[in-house]
């Protein structure tokens, strides 16, 4: 049995989102796929959660807060100790929920006022743990004045949850994400998440209450946020959620076998591939997986893509091969390649060959495939434009610069833009402002955007660099500005 080219594209435009995030929005079960590091990620004790841009912290974030995905969660791996009745809190996130959590402003009135980040989170997993037990008070520095006022109570209020939850067998969690959000500039994110680790660390004694905290990777830096006293207790929790390329491949036919009308689909995918489809069935609805002990079989994801996508990124073997071409594309310096922009990749080729290549053997051509790139780095260099304000002084600057290149040559652009004095005059400034251009470069190089190479040269990834109109010879075009 076969599946046309064209019902593939079809497929594939139906079931990938049009939309490059939902932040904050709730996942559905069908969409949610379990990499071997996001395992453990989930587990109670992974108090610190580490993650670039994509790579799923708000989608655990709202997924953990829905009982159909933990009840999935349950029945996928019992270890991961996350179940339906496990009791979920907000702490802060990307949506405003003034009774769970205050709100920036909010959270920078109470600051100006003297109060500490480490009550202010005290106070704030307190409210959410025991609101049956606690006065009615509205306003956050009223709630805090209380919580000071009685530690005492509040810590046989907390005994006594802990027991109860230890009878039933349930878990308590209070989770925190977006903490850029909660703060104007990097001293007062780095000081409250500080504060927040500290929390998360006096919870650590009892049995069944964690604080589970989302965090970026530039915002867990030791120097800055462990520096009191058992912080490596803390670190020691730390997980990165990873995505390996069947990690990859794995998502996709996920998305893709659970679309609608996607019988044949499955059916093409078990004879192509050689595999059987894990099932799911969770309040009624069967969930297709690939299966988990076929999930790091290289070989098997690769033959069902190249039916999708052709055996070559060009006319012959020379030019790649798709499978391994598209993911090393999007990948950052590290080798990190985030979900997103794989699969925004992957709907832009498709509507791509549909409008250029309509009658091509493949459901995906490779000159799409190459234009996906081009969009998946627009929108990645986009998302760094939201997370790190001071990014634009930096790469705009380089457009229209071949890499690899002499750093002599990137400094002599930033100097001729003064661009170390114009970045200390924001309010978000880049983590080593004060060591000057090489301080930038090893900020740079720790976001994944530069990569040193061996003769010291500058090299800038493709999902970077199209982006942000730099060349490469040889390589995918760069978008021009405008």
């Amino acid at each position: 049995m076969g599946v046309s080219a064209r019902d593939l594209r079809e497929l594939i435009l139906r079931a990938l989102p049009e939309e490059p995030s939902s932040y904050g929005g709730r996942p559905e079960p069908r969409h949610v796929y379990f990499p071997p590091s996001h395992t453990k990620a989930l587990r109670p004790d992974a108090m610190v959660v580490i993650g670039i841009r994509g790579s799923g912290k708000s989608f655990w974030w709202s997924a953990l807060q829905d009982p159909h995905i933990r009840k999935m969660i349950a029945r996928i791996d019992r270890s991961i100790q996350i179940e339906e009745n496990t009791e979920v809190h907000i702490g802060f996130g990307p949506v405003s929920r003034i009774e769970n959590y205050p709100s920036k402003d909010v959270i920078y009135s109470l600051l100006r006022a003297g109060k500490s980040p480490r009550m202010l989170w005290k106070t704030v997993a307190v409210w959410n743990l025991l609101s049956n037990k606690l006065p009615s008070i509205r306003g956050w520095r009223e709630r805090i004045d209380w919580v000071e006022e009685h530690p005492e109570e509040i810590a046989r209020n907390l005994e006594e949850k802990d027991r109860k939850l230890q009878q039933r067998g349930a878990w308590a969690l209070i989770l925190f994400d977006a903490m850029e959000q909660a703060a104007e500039d990097r001293e007062t994110m780095y000081n409250l998440i500080r504060g927040l680790l500290q929390i998360a660390l006096e919870l650590r004694p009892t049995s069944r209450i964690r604080l589970k905290c989302f965090l970026r990777p530039d915002q867990f830096d030791e120097s800055r946020v462990a520096t009191f006293p058992d912080a490596s207790k803390v670190i020691a929790s730390r997980v990165s959620l990873n995505w390996t390329r069947p990690d990859l491949y794995g998502l996709l036919w996920q998305y893709l076998a659970n679309e609608r009308n996607a019988d044949e689909f499955r059916e093409w995918a078990e004879q192509e591939a050689k595999i059987q489809w894990d099932l799911i069935r969770v309040d009624g609805q069967i969930i297709y997986q690939w299966p988990r002990k076929m999930r790091e079989d290289e070989e098997s994801h690769r033959r069902l893509f190249h039916q999708i996508a052709g055996p070559w990124m060009g006319r012959d073997r020379k030019r790649g091969f798709p499978y391994t071409w598209l993911p090393g594309h999007l990948a950052d310096a590290h080798g990190r390649t985030s979900p997103r922009s794989f699969l925004i990749a992957l709907r832009v080729a498709a509507e791509d060959t549909k409008t250029r290549y309509p009658d091509h053997r493949f459901a995906i051509h490779y000159e799409s495939i190459k234009r996906g790139v081009q969009q998946a780095s627009r929108i990645r260099v986009s998302e760094l434009r939201e997370d790190y304000p001071w990014i634009e002084d930096l790469m705009n600057p380089l457009r229209g610069l071949v890499v690899p290149c002499d750093f002599k040559e990137i400094k002599s652009r930033w100097r001729e833009q003064n661009v170390v004095e114009a970045l200390k005059q924001k309010k978000m400034l880049p983590p080593s402002i004060e060591e000057g251009e090489e301080g930038l470069r090893k900020d740079l190089e720790a976001m994944g955007i530069f990569l040193r190479m061996e003769d010291g040269r500058v090299n800038i990834p493709d999902v970077f660099r199209i982006g942000y109109g730099l060349g490469r010879r040889g390589g995918v075009k760069p978008i021009r500005g405008d």
